[in-house]
């Protein structure tokens, strides 16, 4: 019997515009009827994530910023900073590089420094709660994670870039094919995902979850029934023992109906 439900967002529940289909929400309603807990697993920030799911959103739990923080009905569950240091030494590695825009994710609001709108609008769809700002060392806040939105792709730049000497620091995960997430060492989906199971004490048997890329592999270890989309890399679909349809064709929502 499934207990436990943990889906990625982008590529994966959400559609190809970013979007949550409507049928979702009485899929979910269903699954919460059946005391099954429903999470949400993203990059996202966990004020967007709740802004995702309206009127449900204090009926779920969240993985937000790719693990680091985890929360229970509105309680914190988990949560991961990053040291102050380490993140002002870094981003002067980063600022020598092109074509990027820099998010410094923190507990409260997403930080970046750019108004173009092009940009603006792309931030929109990850952070609900942000503010720009134009010297990050005046940031007031515990910074959860390092975001870098890469015109490049990260594998050819960004990533590239900054693995060498920041790889024994901090995790660097290319989590779309244009963000890079770096987030202490150890934090992932995965150890969320653990975190819920020993939280309400759920057997990996007894847990699904979904995902499209590379930052949602660490979450097939923890459940037997795990889902790569269609739309994923291929590199990603053999970590996983089940294929589910594309995002644009509804594919979580599928193997969901079939369940309940």
């Amino acid at each position: 019997m499934i207990k436990l439900i943990i889906t990625d967002m982008d590529g994966t529940l959400l559609d190809g515009s970013g979007n949550l289909d409507r049928e979702f929400f009485g899929v979910l309603d269903k699954l919460l009827q059946l005391d099954i807990i429903f999470a949400a697993a993203s990059g996202r920030q966990y004020y967007q994530l709740m802004n995702n799911f309206g009127n449900y959103a204090d009926h779920i739990a969240y993985i937000a910023e790719n693990g680091s923080l985890v929360m229970v009905h509105d309680k914190e569950l988990y949560l991961s900073v990053l040291n102050r240091e380490n993140v002002l030494e870094m981003l002067k590695d980063i600022e020598k590089l092109d074509d990027i825009t820099t998010v410094l994710c923190g507990k409260k609001a997403a930080y970046f420094n750019t108004d173009d709108k092009d940009i603006l609008k792309e931030m929109g769809k990850y952070y609900y709660n942000y503010e720009i700002i134009d010297d990050f060392s005046k940031i007031e806040d515990d910074i959860l994670k390092i975001s870098i939105y890469d015109l490049k792709g990260p594998d050819n730049n960004s990533y590239k870039a900054l693995y060498p000497r920041w790889k024994d620091v901090f995790q660097l995960t290319i989590s779309t094919p244009k963000w890079l997430d770096i987030y202490n060492i150890g934090t992932n989906k995965g150890k969320a995902v653990k975190l819920l199971q020993e939280k309400f004490d759920i057997k990996e048997e007894e847990t699904m979850v979904f995902g499209d890329y590379y930052n949602d592999v660490d979450m097939f270890e923890y459940a037997f029934y795990s889902y790569a989309m269609e739309n994923a890399p291929d590199d990603v679909k053999e970590k996983a023992r089940f294929i589910a349809k594309k995002n644009s064709e509804k594919g979580v929502i599928e193997v969901l109906k079939k369940l309940i």
